[in-house]
């Protein structure tokens, strides 16, 4: 029934035909690369030269950050288990949430929202902190357990400068920096994942794509460390912290 009929923009396909936006995915091939197809397919429109090159940087940027990861440990123990690439692959993703690849979300739905505001973004941001502080939430995006100055951060803000993506969120996104640490007195970096918050915000994404631009770059390191743990190492083998101690009831018996 053509009421019934169920519409979709992203990709249209028929014998021999497939337009992706509208454009043919062998023109595609031929004249795009990865992360201006990814451009395509979520913006609905060609990048520029400037959009494609902070599309990639950005993608690039999270590709895999080491064993430690909760998604990557999530994969390597779904492989030592003993089961197939998919399943390792997904079982990583699933892994993937507000504690852990999640800040990019949360933290751009943040800004977006503050940046709409009147005011310059120093005030606001010290408006921001302090409502965070009163209510006990976390501000997301900021501090890191390693790097006391993210190495991707930098770069992403060079990019985005050089690519004219300096704009009022990722302004916020530096008052907020400094509005936490003079509240707080503690030295809270801006991580790749604020980065990438504020450079998205910059150009025009949603919010709710934030997830998404972590589990695109992610997934090429979640693929190798699963082949790496299926061809390097035993199956069942160790991962994880295995040392914990019980504080459970004390031994007892069920009385009939």
């Amino acid at each position: 029934m053509a009421d019934q009929q169920w519409l979709s923009s992203i990709t249209d396909i028929g014998p021999g035909n497939i337009r992706v936006r509208g454009y043919h995915i062998t023109d595609i091939m031929e004249n795009l690369s990865f992360a201006e197809t990814v451009f395509l397919i979520l913006k609905g429109e060609l990048p520029n030269k400037a959009e494609a090159e902070m599309m990639r940087a950005i993608l690039v940027a999270s590709i895999d950050h080491g064993c430690s990861p909760p998604s990557v440990l999530g994969t390597r123990n779904v492989v030592s288990g003993g089961n197939s690439l998919n399943a390792a692959i997904a079982g990583g993703v699933l892994v993937i949430g507000d504690s852990h690849g999640g800040a990019i979300e949360n933290a751009a739905k943040i800004m977006q929202r503050w940046a709409k505001k009147e005011g310059e973004t120093t005030a606001l941001a010290e408006e921001l902190v302090d409502y965070m502080r009163e209510n006990k939430i976390r501000m997301p995006g900021f501090g890191h357990r390693l790097h006391n100055v993210d190495p991707r951060t930098l770069k992403l803000f060079e990019i985005a400068g050089r690519c004219g993506y300096s704009g009022r969120h990722i302004e916020l996104c530096k008052a907020i920096e400094k509005a936490l640490e003079e509240k707080t007195g503690r030295k809270l970096p801006i991580n790749v994942d604020g980065a990438i918050a504020a450079v998205i915000s910059d150009m025009g994404f949603d919010y709710r794509l934030g997830k998404g631009f972590f589990i695109i770059s992610r997934v090429p390191g979640l693929l190798a460390h699963a082949y790496e743990e299926m061809t390097r190492e035993k199956p069942m083998r160790q991962l994880g912290n295995r040392n914990y101690a019980y504080d459970g009831p004390a031994s007892r018996e069920i009385k009939k």
